[in-house]
């Protein structure tokens, strides 16, 4: 595909998912304009800080006029109900939730024909493992901003979220009950989101919008009892 001419603007583009992100679309002509608390080529800044997010809209409109796609990658604090302070809680939101909307309100008169947002959420929007109360939450409020913003947004901008399951951003490889619980047969890795984002984000996709789409091998929708694919009951 090509995005030679695109302007992406990525949250939490210095490493892991959001890094292969910002790479691929840079192979494929793109201008990348990423945030993130890491030290980084663009900006470095807390997206929870709204005074943030208005000085890098500011910088991303200033030097390209437009914004084509916005990525709302940006990972929010995980935290449990037993150990995670009202303070933090809704830190997490503001990183997973309240920034993307913002962000989206900021470029709002900025997005060129043809634009699309991405929004990052996880297969924890579905599905939960103790302790993780924070960040969950806001997963499953970028999802459901996802079709708000679809409907509000439609015939400017088309909105879709994703939902990644394991991804591995050190593309280990795994054996045993840890692959065998993905159908796919395998653990997954950054490309495995990143190729979907620029799918996404291309003519290909222009009568998608308002979906949120899981990339988990498969794993949400097999059940695991004791015994199952080498998992045994630990009390």
């Amino acid at each position: 595909m090509d995005f030679k001419d695109k302007v992406v603007v990525v949250t939490g583009g210095a490493k892991g998912i959001g890094k292969c992100i910002c790479d691929e679309f840079q192979q494929a002509g793109a201008t990348i304009c990423m945030v993130d608390l890491q030290d980084n080529p663009y900006f470095v800044g807390d997206i929870a800080n709204p005074k943030i997010l208005e000085d890098f809209a500011d910088k991303v409109i200033r030097e390209n006029d437009k914004v084509d796609f916005l990525i709302n990658n940006a990972i929010p604090l995980m935290k449990g109900i037993h150990d995670c302070s009202y303070e933090e809680f809704e830190y997490a939101q503001r990183v997973g939730v309240t920034a993307p909307f913002y962000l989206t309100k900021l470029f709002l008169p900025h997005f060129a024909q043809g634009a699309s947002i991405i929004n990052i959420s996880s297969s924890r929007d579905r599905m939960s493992q103790p302790q993780t109360e924070s960040y969950t939450a806001a997963k499953g409020g970028i999802a459901a901003l996802t079709h708000a913003l679809a409907m509000s947004l439609a015939g400017k901008v088309r909105v879709n979220s994703i939902s990644p399951g394991w991804i591995d951003v050190d593309y280990n490889k795994y054996s045993g009950s840890d692959r065998r619980q993905h159908p796919a047969d395998r653990v997954g890795n950054p490309l495995d989101i990143a190729n979907m984002v620029l799918f996404l984000c291309s003519d290909k996709a222009s009568f998608i919008t308002g979906e949120n789409i899981c990339i988990d091998g498969g794993m949400t929708k097999q059940m695991i009892y004791h015994g199952d694919n080498g998992w045994s009951l630990e009390k």
